[in-house]
């Protein structure tokens, strides 16, 4: 479905955020016989609507917003409507068409479209992308769920899109390259499960990619795709890490050294995988990554890794403290946990508890020496399941100020504090920003 068959039809868009905003200002333009905003007070921030938006979408609440849902010919639905809502449930019984604002853009510029998703990876990986495209004169459009709505996005050529599970969850035409970083269980609630959420992510993969590249190396991606052709990034036939020439890691291009593994400024092997895929991605697009791999290295070296992932804050006790507020799941944490491997390590878990398994992680954490800090809500859950580890310290807190003043005492001069919470940050924090905000001052304030 195109924004163009939306004309002359009634349109009910679902969602009054950024991506339902965006969603009337392009459906208006198309000419709908009736159009209709409907927020059904799931969001706990509610931005003002008025304006022009008001005027060409009237805003319906409640039972009548449910009413017009069901009245329409198509949903344009908002990604943060889960998949287990009991209207959308409703909505596909009666068999009206529901879309979402990705889907709409998508069927009109898939040819033109990388299109990056992951359980872990797929912010990082794709700003790699358009960064690295950017500097081998490949100019492009970055967005989608990295914070602007595709239907935002000005006209190019090429665009690089992070795209989220609930948005690859509607989408009938697939990017020309395909992308997926990672898979593990994340999102349950909104899924509905853990197949469910598999379904929804690799739907990004279900409607004829040019290209499917993929990290060769997650055991999980690897048996869902099964024998699929696909590019597996991180495989020494394409994109890989290995021994260079000069003794250290190197990343390589087949059996071509490109650079030495030092020039990536981040941490952690998850990382060298981010770059794998995205190197991979620009040699399926066409750049000639041999020829061009100095200019590259220099643009893997000056690439600022993104806010609240791993994100090293300075600190004149010689402590290094570190944000990863991102990291809302047990396999984001063992991510980050592994990337500080052979230091002093004190990790804070905890948030808003989804019921996940904590499972992995205490499997992840039975050989290594490290203090793990729960703060509210799930934290003291979380430590809980790692009792009887001998070599974990456990603590458990009353807030996140409280965890970073206790990691000051229990952790040595030349460790590590990781903020890693396995969970999400609403509940006690507005968002992952308040988390990571709250987080840095109270590194401040207790560095005296």
């Amino acid at each position: 479905m195109r924004l163009s068959d939306l004309r002359g039809r009634k349109v009910a868009v679902w969602g009054t955020g950024r991506e339902g905003r965006a969603a009337v200002t392009a459906v208006a333009a198309h000419g709908p016989a009736d159009l209709v905003a409907v927020d059904d007070g799931g969001s706990t921030v509610s931005p003002p609507w008025d304006g022009f938006l008001a005027t060409a979408a009237p805003l319906v609440t409640g039972d009548a917003g449910a009413q017009r849902l069901t009245a329409a010919d198509v949903v344009v639905r908002s990604p943060g409507v889960p998949n287990t809502h009991p209207w959308l449930a409703e909505l596909r019984r009666r068999q009206v068409p529901v879309t979402q604002g990705t889907a709409l853009w998508m069927a009109d510029h898939a040819a033109r479209t990388v299109g990056v998703t992951g359980s872990k990876g797929k912010s990082t990986t794709s700003s790699l992308i358009s960064h690295l495209l950017a500097a081998v004169d490949q100019p492009n459009v970055f967005g989608g769920n990295i914070g602007v709505p595709t239907l935002d996005l000005p006209a190019a050529d090429l665009y690089v899109l992070e795209l989220s599970s609930y948005q690859c969850s509607d989408l009938t035409d697939s990017p020309r390259v395909a992308v997926v970083t990672a898979l593990f269980p994340e999102h349950l609630d909104a899924h509905g499960g853990e197949r469910e959420y598999y379904r929804d992510k690799l739907n990004l993969l279900a409607h004829g990619p040019e290209t499917v590249v993929v990290n060769g190396a997650d055991p999980r991606l690897a048996a869902e795709l099964g024998d699929r052709p696909v590019v597996r990034a991180g495989t020494p036939d394409t994109t890989h890490v290995a021994g260079g020439p000069d003794g250290t890691p190197w990343f390589y291009l087949g059996n071509q050294p490109l650079f030495p593994r030092a020039v990536l400024p981040l941490v952690g092997r998850h990382n060298e995988g981010n770059l794998c895929v995205a190197l991979a991605v620009l040699d399926v697009l066409g750049v000639d990554v041999r020829a061009r791999r100095d200019t590259l290295a220099v643009a893997v070296a000056g690439f600022q890794g993104l806010a609240h992932r791993l994100t090293e804050i300075v600190d004149p006790s010689g402590l290094t403290f570190v944000d990863d507020t991102l990291a809302t799941s047990p396999y984001a944490a063992m991510h980050a946990i592994d990337a500080y491997d052979g230091r002093p390590l004190t990790v804070i878990v905890g948030g808003a508890d989804r019921g996940l398994d904590y499972t992995p992680l205490r499997d992840h954490l039975a050989e290594r020496e490290i203090t793990v800090i729960g703060v509210p809500d799930s934290g003291a859950r979380i430590v809980a399941a790692l009792d009887g580890l001998p070599k974990v310290r456990r603590e458990v807190t009353g807030d996140l100020v409280e965890a970073v003043r206790l990691a000051r005492r229990v952790t040595p001069a030349d460790g590590v504090v990781l903020l890693s919470p396995a969970a999400p940050s609403y509940g006690q924090f507005r968002n992952f920003e308040h988390r990571s905000e709250v987080f840095a001052q109270a590194v401040r304030d207790t560095a005296g």
